[in-house]
């Protein structure tokens, strides 16, 4: 996906050149309809967005995505699960990513790690400077990095990100639990989510693509050159667009 992303050629319902594991696994799960969760009992189609849990779909049938840093999203409790996208973080690399619901946030020490949350403000810093930043921080953040560089050179463990509108994100953002930690702003992106928000511009970005967006950006500045590594992250979204995108050209709107 380029950096127009979705805007390519003036088609923002493209989600093209990712390296994406093969969707007739939801193909098939599609053709056979919704199911029941099997925890909770819920009519559901791929997953169930209440137990985290896929649903029609076995283990092998959706890739396991390994990320080089551990993900926590603190959601809204009023946002809707079924409107989320957090959850496919949670399912697509369960080893590194937990969610939250607020007023649950988890537990935080920075003196053991480095931590950032991913949030727009006058104060936040772009990924580039996330090395400047923690390389002036102390010694123990200095020793932290010298640690980390014997095998990679990411200066930071741990990312939070909020799940939630737009105009629900100031409960969380003014909880005194993270007024400490240092904001990071993403590069301006169009979203290819299909539940825009309203009145809000379209650089407002779904929950799993601002994961991806920041992994993706991280992994080119302290890593290597990005190849793909993270698009599986858009396994169930780019489906989901695809099936979406293809219900409302069938219909007329668009």
């Amino acid at each position: 996906m380029s950096d127009e992303d979705c805007a390519a050629a003036g088609d923002r319902s493209s989600l093209s050149g990712l390296l994406i594991a093969s969707h007739a696994p939801l193909d098939d799960a599609q053709r056979a309809g919704r199911m029941k969760c099997s925890r909770c009992g819920a009519s559901r189609m791929f997953y169930c967005y209440s137990c985290c849990a896929l649903v029609g779909l076995e283990p092998r049938d959706v890739p396991s995505v390994k990320l080089p840093v551990k993900i926590d999203i603190i959601k809204h409790p009023n946002e809707t699960d079924g409107k989320s996208t957090a959850v496919q973080a949670r399912l697509l690399a369960p080893q590194d990513v937990n969610i939250y619901t607020y007023p649950c946030i988890p537990e935080m020490d920075q003196s053991a790690e480095n931590i950032v949350l991913v949030f727009p403000g006058p104060d936040a810093m772009t990924v580039e400077e996330l090395w400047e930043y923690f390389s002036a921080g102390g010694a123990q953040r200095v020793k932290r990095l010298k640690a980390a560089s014997e095998t990679r050179t990411c200066p930071i463990q741990r990312v939070v990100f909020i799940d939630s509108t737009w105009n629900q994100t100031t409960r969380i953002i003014t909880d005194e639990r993270l007024q400490a930690l240092p904001n990071v702003e993403l590069k301006s992106r169009r979203t290819c989510f299909w539940r825009h928000q309203k009145g809000c511009p379209d650089t407002y970005l779904a929950t799993i693509e601002a994961v991806y967006y920041f992994l993706k950006d991280l992994h080119s500045h302290y890593f290597s050159e990005y190849t793909g590594e993270y698009d599986n992250l858009l396994f169930f979204f780019s489906f989901l667009h695809k099936l979406i995108n293809k219900a409302k050209q069938a219909a007329g709107k668009v």
